[in-house]
Parts: structure tokens; C-alpha cells; sequence
């Protein structure tokens, strides 16, 4: 029986070490990375990602589209978990509950672009709500989500976990010139017509994300209510294994969110509360930045990949 080959290229950050520990041990793969002394080396890489049947990069984003470049072998099939080819025509979003024929794109598929950790919960949450015309692709949207501290990768985990190091605490809001490279992102797979505004932020823990977007009543069509959209999302995720939907009397038993709720998993919740009395639903997603938002869902994307190739 073949074992597929997996390259992980950049194994090193902490999107990488997570996939590799994750696939660590399995004996339905083969795992492929490259030696300290090898990792800058050009040539080498290059016939790593060659010789792979899978390659799952974890770079930053000129050096995951370098990655690309180098592929000469037409079999190499990649996930890349940059942000480089996230809106790049011929790329499958890697979003597998996207829609009811994702999964199957994604198992298909040369060139899988791998979600971002905060896209992952806006896209989640609004998709389904702008395909099913309940909320207008035109809708003056806001984002709002607080990611941990690991969201800023590997210099900012060092940074807040070095021993003498003073870390920023509390709440760092950034992406304030309004231009986060997320946005595109966001509004092309979520069906918008119009650019959301997204804020962004840490905190001082580790990982987890919550993240919300309010929407007013009255700028709905007429008689979509709270109800209705948690009805759509409801329908659009039911069966799924990793996307759960709350409840909608949720709202009133736990009125607030813990980003660390879903930490280790690939999970991702998603909520609808409402306050009728004054028009205002607020929709809301928790999950982790290292799970669903990045590693997790990059095995996800793997295991759709390795079941095609049976």
C-alpha cells in the first residue's frame, strides 16, 4: 500500500509544529522535513516539495509563493497555509463546510489555499446568511475578534513566553489604518459586495478566538429575524463534524464568550443572540487560532486529499 509523502515546509513556526505533531506517529503518511542545516538551503527544498505528494507550506508569504514556483512535478498537490493565494484564481478555498460541494473541491484539488484563523469564523458565520439573501452582500458590516497572543506567530508567542521578557498584557487592538490583509479575504468568500471593516486584536493568552459581528434589524430585508438566520445557519451546518451552532435561547444562559472555550480541537461554535427590543442580533464564533484557524484545519484539507488518492 503507498503511503503518501507529506512535506511540511517551514516545520519550524508554530502553524508547522502543530501540523507536524499532529501527524506525528500516523502510519498512513510518510512525513518528510528537512534538517536544520537544509531548511535555507534553495536547492534542497525544491526537491523536497518535488519528490512530496502532498506539501503543506507554512511560510511567510513571498516565500510560500517562492515554494509554489519551484514546483515542477505536476502530481504535487499543496495546502498552503500563507495568506499568499487566499483570493489567487485557480486555488480552492480550504474551507470545507464552505458549501456542499467544498470538501469534495478541496479532495480534488491541485492548489488548496488554506483559511486564515480570523476569515475562518467571519466567513463561517456570513456565507450561508449572504448565499440564502438574509443579510445583503452590500450590508455595512463590522468584525470585531480578539485572537491569542499566538496569532502573531512565533516571534510573538517568543515574545510573551520568554522567561525576563515583558509582554504587552490585556488588549492590544491593532489594523487600525483599516487595510488588514484579512479583508479581501473576507469579503470574497463570505459573497460581499462591499469591504467589511475588520478589527482585530490580541490578548495576553495564549490562543482562542472569539470573534462577533452585529448586525440592525432594520437595515435586514424585511422579516428576517434572529430566528431566521440562526435557522440557516442551523440547516447549512447540520451534520457537519467540527462547526457547531448553538442553540438560540444560548444567548440568555451564557451571555458571555470564552475564545479559550475550544482550545486543542478543530472545532468551531457559532451562536445568534438577539435583543428583538431594540432590532439588534449579534453573531458570534469561538475557536482556536492554532485549531480550526490554522493547523487543524490544514489536516482537515489533508485528510479530504489522502482519502481521494485512496
Amino acid at each position: 500500500m503507498h503511503q503518501p509523502l507529506v512535506f511540511i515546509d517551514g516545520d519550524q513556526g508554530t502553524t508547522g509544529l502543530l501540523i507536524h505533531a499532529r501527524l506525528h506517529g500516523r502510519d498512513d503518511l510518510r512525513l518528510l522535513t528537512l534538517p536544520d542545516s537544509e531548511r535555507k538551503d534553495p536547492q534542497r527544498r525544491a526537491e523536497a516539495i518535488n519528490s512530496a505528494d502532498v506539501a503543506i507550506l507554512c511560510l511567510p508569504d513571498d516565500a510560500a509563493r517562492q515554494a509554489v514556483a519551484a514546483i515542477a512535478n505536476p502530481q504535487v498537490r499543496v495546502i498552503d497555509a500563507s495568506s499568499a493565494h487566499r483570493t489567487t484564481a485557480g486555488w480552492v478555498y480550504g474551507l470545507p463546510e464552505l458549501d456542499e460541494q467544498q470538501a469534495e473541491r478541496i479532495a480534488q484539488a491541485k492548489r488548496v489555499s488554506n483559511p486564515g484563523c480570523y476569515p475562518t469564523g467571519a466567513i463561517a458565520l456570513l456565507r450561508p446568511l449572504v448565499a440564502a439573501g438574509l443579510v445583503p452582500a452590500d450590508y455595512p458590516l463590522t468584525v470585531n475578534a480578539v485572537s491569542g497572543y499566538s496569532g502573531g506567530g512565533r516571534a510573538a508567542v517568543e515574545r510573551h513566553e520568554t522567561p525576563g521578557v515583558q509582554a504587552p498584557q490585556g488588549v492590544l487592538v491593532y489594523g487600525l489604518n483599516l487595510d488588514h490583509k484579512h479583508v479581501p479575504e473576507i469579503q470574497q468568500h463570505a459573497g460581499l459586495s462591499q469591504r467589511p471593516v475588520f478589527v482585530p486584536s490580541y490578548g495576553s493568552y495564549r490562543q482562542g478566538i472569539a470573534l462577533t459581528i452585529a448586525l440592525q434589524t432594520r437595515l435586514l430585508p424585511p422579516g428576517v429575524s434572529a430566528a431566521r438566520l440562526h435557522d440557516c445557519l442551523r440547516q447549512h451546518y447540520h451534520g457537519s463534524r467540527y462547526v457547531q451552532v448553538a442553540a438560540l435561547e444560548h444567548g440568555e444562559a451564557a451571555p458571555m464568550l470564552d475564545p479559550q472555550a475550544v482550545n486543542d480541537s478543530n472545532d468551531l461554535r457559532l451562536a445568534v443572540f438577539a435583543n428583538e427590543a431594540h432590532g439588534q442580533v449579534l453573531l458570534t464564533a469561538v475557536f482556536d487560532n492554532l485549531g480550526k484557524g490554522a493547523s487543524g484545519a490544514a489536516v482537515q484539507n489533508l485528510e479530504l486529499m489522502l482519502a481521494a488518492m485512496g
